[in-house]
């Protein structure tokens, strides 16, 4: 299982920072190796990106299964790393080989970063978990309240 520990690129200057970790699952671990070819070149570009302070991956490569955990000066400061190439472009590639991704966002303390591994599964299983109960239940208010531009959270079945 290929990991790329914990990379500090920057020191954060505020006493909490923005983090935004993930679960990626391909359709078959046949999508597998060009998936982490992908994963690396994105790894690298968010090295690099302004507002950056920390990135780490690890791929499941028999289970087609990928998690990223990155820590950022601020929301912005993600989504400017995600609308610019190579990672617009890569997504909407990598997109018809995606069976489910799952985006969790939050603010930690920065003298806690980086957190295990452990921990960010625990925060993308829960969010999960919470994913399927909404769509078990039906639309309710608290789904419809959690789909709002403002959540914390994210998941898109493909």
């Amino acid at each position: 299982m290929p990991t790329i520990p914990w990379t500090t690129v920057a020191t954060p200057t505020t006493p909490e920072v923005q983090c935004m970790a993930s679960r990626l699952e391909v359709n078959s671990w046949l999508d597998a190796p060009g998936f982490l070819i992908a994963s690396l070149a994105l790894w690298r570009q968010a090295r690099r990106s302004p507002g950056a302070l920390g990135i780490g991956l690890k791929a499941e490569m028999s289970k087609g299964i990928f998690w990223t955990y990155s820590a950022w000066e601020d929301r912005a400061a993600i989504y400017a790393y995600a609308g610019a190439e190579p990672h617009k472009s890569t997504v909407a590639r990598k997109r018809k080989v995606m069976r489910e991704a799952t985006f969790v966002f939050f603010t930690t303390p920065a003298n806690e970063t980086p957190l295990s591994w452990a921990e960010i599964s625990r925060r993308i299983a829960e969010q999960r978990d919470a994913s399927s109960a909404d769509h078990r239940a039906g639309p309710t208010t608290a789904a419809l309240e959690k789909s709002s531009p403002n959540d914390s959270t994210r998941r898109r079945p493909s």
